[in-house]
């Protein structure tokens, strides 16, 4: 099985969670189509077909990567927050 790159994934969960404020702060029809963009590009990154589903994976594979070498580990604390909705 291909495993994602963990900083790809990184990077669509920061936008997915921006997307999601942004939309919750003005409903935008361009807000809209990102977030189902970026939900759906999870959903097929992770193999699953829901965005719940999608970012529990996302969260384990980033738990998963973040104590390897060249992993993405944070020192700031902040590793160990989910980004699940």
């Amino acid at each position: 099985m291909l495993v994602p790159d963990p900083k790809v994934v990184r990077t669509l969960l920061t936008r997915y969670a921006s997307l999601k404020i942004a939309q919750a702060e003005r409903e935008r029809a361009e807000t809209a189509r990102e977030l189902e963009d970026v939900s759906y590009t999870l959903c097929v990154m992770m193999g699953t077909t829901s965005i719940h589903d999608a970012i529990a994976r996302a969260d384990a594979l980033l738990l998963q990567t973040s104590g390897t070498p060249g992993g993405t580990a944070q020192t700031d604390g902040e590793g160990d927050l989910s980004l699940a909705v």
